[in-house]
């Protein structure tokens, strides 16, 4: 789903400006907050009637801190880095003395649609209990690479995205279903040959929309995480970046062609514009594409 980003018109008190960004995979909504402010800031969390985990990307000024209730303070000491989650109706608030800047992500979570979509065990009593200022820093890295990429268009950003939320889903909550042996051995040997041709070629003729991980995934006849596992193994690739790597060759081959602008080759290998293409050819094969073309065509 693509991302929007607005400006929110009601602030609270000191708090000078806000900007939210907002995206959606695998059905767990993903939205990065960044405020300004100057002085005591107090703020009841969004999606109370929602399950979330909300998480301290950045702080500058005095800590911040989650609340119970609006005038008690938090019963756990500051931890840096730190993650909040938040069971469906449970009210919380953000507290600070002095907050400068702050950015944080919350993720708004469906059990229902994950525990199927994920094929993923869900604890009751783990969703049902709250949990103040913890600390997991495989976690909290996964988020902020998620946040990173809310605003982000390209394409393969979705199967990157829905990669990830699947790694947050099974670190947070459960272990993921044994369905079956032949699901156990995909993870330490890789999709069957006939397997991964099927999603390779479904990836190829996809070229160069946007694909979900869930429909590799049912390709497969596997979960999520099993299928990442297995088509790294198989590949040596992510499936988010083996998509983008196959994004590159496409444009290798037009890039041949002279009569080919840089805009087109982007349009045509789904990247926002020749800027981004550019970008992303270049750290990928270690050359601009004009420079790339010019060594072709000497």
């Amino acid at each position: 789903m693509a991302a929007f980003t607005d400006t929110v018109a009601s602030l609270p008190e000191n708090v000078l400006d806000l900007s939210v960004s907002r995206r959606s995979w695998n059905g767990v909504w993903v939205e990065v907050s960044e405020w300004q402010g100057a002085g005591r800031v107090s703020h009841k969390f969004r999606h109370q009637t929602e399950t979330r985990l909300v998480t301290l990307l950045e702080e500058v000024g005095s800590p911040c801190e989650p609340r119970l209730r609006a005038n008690r303070p938090c019963p756990v000491g500051y931890t840096p880095r730190h993650m909040d989650f938040a069971p469906a109706g449970m009210e919380m608030w953000g507290y600070s003395d002095d907050a400068r800047f702050v950015k944080d992500a919350t993720l708004a979570l469906d059990f229902a649609a994950l525990g199927e979509r994920l094929e993923t065990k869900i604890d009751a009593e783990v969703i049902a209990t709250p949990r103040l200022r913890f600390s997991d820093d495989r976690i909290w890295s996964l988020v902020k690479l998620l946040s990173e990429a809310v605003n982000d268009p390209d394409p393969s950003t979705q199967l990157y995205g829905d990669g990830l939320t699947a790694a947050i889903m099974a670190r947070l909550l459960a272990d993921p279903v044994q369905a079956d042996p032949a699901q156990s051995a995909a993870d330490g040997s890789g999709l069957a040959p006939w397997k991964l041709r099927r999603v390779v070629d479904y990836l190829e003729e996809r070229l160069p929309e946007r694909v979900e991980l869930a429909e590799l995934a049912a390709l497969a006849g596997l979960s999520q995480s099993h299928f990442s596992r297995a088509f790294k193994a198989s590949t040596g690739m992510a499936p988010y970046r083996w998509q983008l790597d196959a994004r590159i060759r496409r444009a290798r081959a037009l890039l041949l062609d002279p009569r080919a602008s840089l805009d087109q080759v982007a349009e045509a290998t789904g990247f926002a514009d020749a800027v981004h293409f550019g970008r992303t050819f270049r750290k990928l094969t270690g050359a601009a594409p004009g420079a790339w073309r010019r060594d072709r065509a000497s």
